[in-house]
């Protein structure tokens, strides 16, 4: 009987003691003895960066696929189901394909060690080199230096997104050591666009990028992206565009939809494509309205929104877009990791917030208990409660503010739990 890809991921998390170990050795080894499919894969555009690489991409790709052309897309971590991590020519990886994948890597890598991480990207280069497409869109993983999708000796294209704090404990406690790690992924002579950066961390970029001879196209030099009477302006050397808005919301896929443009104009795709980025992107919990399934159910009235942000850029982030809608009464229900800067993610939205309900995320060993959350967010001036659950929360909320607006928040995983809860 043939497994089914859940039993085979399942068994893939035991083959290394460590979920995250930063090297290329392994991941090496893996793609030599599956005959380099990585260097048989479509041209690569590269995106790391601490926030937005996910929505970047997602404008990429729906920049390209309106001009016709077919894409393969890596992404993680997924949300509701593994195979939404590997998008082949447009449609994500069945379930027949994807077994066969992980069979075939499991086989070739043999009783070697290998994280979950790098067994399944180097499962997702196998699949991009099985399948035609005109482009493949890399997201890093962790950092970028040492990720294991960083062993494409010459893409076509790198992108950095804003650099942050986060994964202090693997990438380094400076903004300019965590700069350094995402630079890994420029190479020698190949374009590299750079999205709004701190001072410390675009010197370090730009460094690398003299280092190794890479044409930079730096957000506020080469290029600029602005709002402007609710249209999109861009502009660059070869001129200015006039778009709609992102339809991903929030003011800072703004800056998102810059970074895939600059992309777009330097692969010498047209205003069309530029146009379709910003108009026909799709990228799950990311400020998501829920209007269906057994949560809405609940809660008829309430304006229900999900987000998968989690570190303190993330939170004002979700902060500024709270602040540019309708006035309404506004709860957080917040699972996070005890692995974050919790109080950095809560402290931009306690202007925004009525009350916060904390939860511990369901089926998550590194959850921060519902107590932890509920502490951290009264630490920075937020009234907060603790619920047994979400459903348990958002019927509390509607029974005291049934028209309230709901944002549940604090962490991918949460909300991947919360998309496969509510269908």
């Amino acid at each position: 009987m043939t497994q089914t890809s859940d039993v085979i991921l399942e068994r893939m998390m035991t083959l290394h003691p460590k979920v995250i170990d930063l090297t290329l050795g392994r991941v090496e080894r893996l793609l030599a003895a599956l005959g380099h499919p990585e260097r048989a894969i479509p041209p690569v555009i590269h995106i790391a960066g601490t926030n937005g690489k996910g929505s970047t991409q997602a404008m990429i790709r729906a920049g390209l696929e309106a001009g016709g052309e077919a894409v393969h897309a890596y992404t993680s971590p997924h949300l509701a189901r593994f195979h939404e991590r590997i998008r082949l020519a447009g449609e994500l990886i069945s379930e027949p394909a994807l077994t066969t994948l992980l069979d075939d890597c499991v086989t070739a890598n043999g009783p070697e060690e290998i994280t979950f991480f790098e067994i399944t990207t180097c499962a997702a280069f196998l699949a991009f080199s099985r399948v035609p497409a005109d482009w493949t869109l890399l997201e890093v993983g962790l950092g970028g230096r040492l990720d294991a999708t960083n062993v494409v000796d010459k893409p076509r294209l790198t992108i950095i997104t804003p650099v942050s704090m986060d994964h202090e404990s693997f990438l380094g406690d400076t903004l300019a050591k965590i700069a350094g790690e995402k630079a890994g992924i420029i190479k020698r002579g190949v374009p590299c666009v750079v999205g709004p950066q701190a001072p410390e961390g675009l010197a370090v970029i730009e460094a690398k990028a003299e280092a190794m001879g890479a044409p930079l196209w730096v957000h506020g030099q080469h290029w600029n992206v602005w709002e402007e009477r609710g249209r999109l302006i861009y502009q660059d050397e070869n001129g200015l565009l006039d778009l709609p808005l992102p339809n991903l919301p929030g003011p800072h896929q703004v800056q998102n939809a810059g970074a895939a443009i600059a992309a777009l104009r330097l692969l010498g795709k047209g205003d069309a494509a530029c146009e379709a980025a910003v108009t026909r992107a799709f990228w799950p919990a990311r400020m998501q309205r829920l209007r269906h399934g057994p949560l809405v159910e609940l809660a008829p009235a309430v304006e229900l929104w999900l987000d998968g942000g989690h570190n303190p850029a993330g939170g004002e982030a979700v902060a500024a877009t709270l602040a540019r809608m309708p006035q309404r009464e506004t709860h957080l229900i917040c699972g996070m990791l005890n692995t974050k800067d919790v109080s950095g993610y809560m402290r931009p939205l306690a202007s925004q917030v009525a009350r916060l309900h904390a939860v511990s995320i369901p089926g998550e060993k590194n959850t921060l208990p519902a107590e932890a959350t509920r502490d951290a967010a009264q630490v920075v001036g937020m009234e907060a409660v603790t619920a047994g659950s979400v459903a348990e929360a958002l019927a509390g909320i509607a029974a005291t503010s049934p028209e309230a607006r709901v944002l549940i928040c604090g962490s991918l995983y949460l909300a991947g739990w919360v998309l496969r809860e509510n269908g």
